[in-house]
């Protein structure tokens, strides 16, 4: 059964559902949650709302409400902790601009809290994460690292620098960056980085397509104190899992540092943005990031028609 009104299904592992309501109004409908990858019960609700509001601002749109969702061991944890989760984040709803409007627990014996998202966009303005074209250069807003962070903080290795750097990360909302990517038409493909990680989300972008990725690794911003822990082998189990999938379609030049190379597989939580924007566009784009405070928004690369449906990394 199809449905002339459903501009976005499940398809091609799109970020979110969009459905169209009338000529000049579509929903926008999306679903996370996930367990607790730090320890603060505030920070975990701030960082779960941030990363589940991002897949609506992936789409260029404007997330209006929320539901919450929530798994707890009412067995085994005190109230008093979820009650924590959920005012961070309220917190990050408030500054979003979204509305609470209820929500669904469960007891489980494991801890989990997100969002199910409705937000609104135009129909003809909908950021697809495919549509990149031949000359785009690639912006990416956030830095990489959060799943080596996460790992480090689980393991009692993470330096208080990399700790802080990555909770900044993963508590800041990616409006900002929509807001600049939808103002105009430069920008032609718009994903969110998470659990794929860079590489894996790059791959979405032009699988099926006519052009390919061009990746400078030194470009891309990590956070700092990732190369001890990745050489030690503090790393995510989905990092292993991104790169054995991803690796057939990713060529990686003999000088890229294996340590560097596996940052771009690490799975992200509340990642940046990755838009495909026009060249005449990018310069003017990424100076209006940096000058609105998204200081780790970079040019990563380009899209390129010599490798259709591959990753050169260099």
């Amino acid at each position: 059964m199809t449905d002339p009104n459903l501009i976005v299904g499940m398809e091609h592992a799109e970020d979110a559902g969009v459905y169209k309501l009338r000529d000049d109004l579509a929903i926008i409908q999306t679903v996370d949650f996930f367990t607790p990858i730090v320890d603060d019960p505030e920070t975990f609700g701030r960082i779960a709302v941030v990363n589940a509001l991002s897949d609506v601002y992936a789409m260029g749109g404007r997330p209006l409400t929320a539901m919450n969702i929530v798994c707890f061991p009412v067995k085994d944890m005190d109230l008093a902790i979820l009650r924590r989760i959920l005012l961070g984040g309220l917190e990050k709803m408030h500054e979003a601009g979204v509305l609470l409007v209820g929500g669904h627990s469960v007891e489980d014996k494991e801890l989990k809290y997100g969002l199910a998202v409705t937000g609104v966009i135009h129909p003809e303005k909908v950021l697809f994460n495919r549509g990149a074209r031949k000359g785009d250069k690639l912006i990416l807003t956030k830095a990489l690292g959060t799943g080596i962070a996460s790992t480090a903080l689980k393991g009692k290795v993470v330096s208080r620098e990399l700790y802080e750097e990555a909770v900044f990360s993963m508590t800041t909302l990616n409006r900002k960056a929509a807001e600049l990517l939808t103002e105009g038409d430069h920008c032609h493909a718009c994903t969110d980085v998470t659990g794929f990680g860079l590489l894996g989300h790059a791959r979405e972008m032009i699988e099926g397509e006519d052009v390919g990725v061009m990746i400078d690794s030194s470009t891309v911003p990590l956070f700092g104190r990732l190369q001890e822990l990745v050489e030690t082998g503090i790393v995510p189990g989905g990092l292993y899992r991104n790169r054995d999938y991803n690796a057939p379609r990713v060529d990686p030049a003999a000088g890229v540092p294996a340590w560097r190379l596996d940052c771009l597989y690490d799975p992200q939580t509340a990642g940046g943005l990755l838009a495909a924007v026009a060249p005449d566009g990018a310069r003017e784009m990424l100076r209006k990031m940096r000058d609105n405070g998204i200081k780790y928004a970079n040019i990563i690369g380009e899209v390129v028609s010599d490798h259709p449906g591959k990753i050169r990394v260099i």
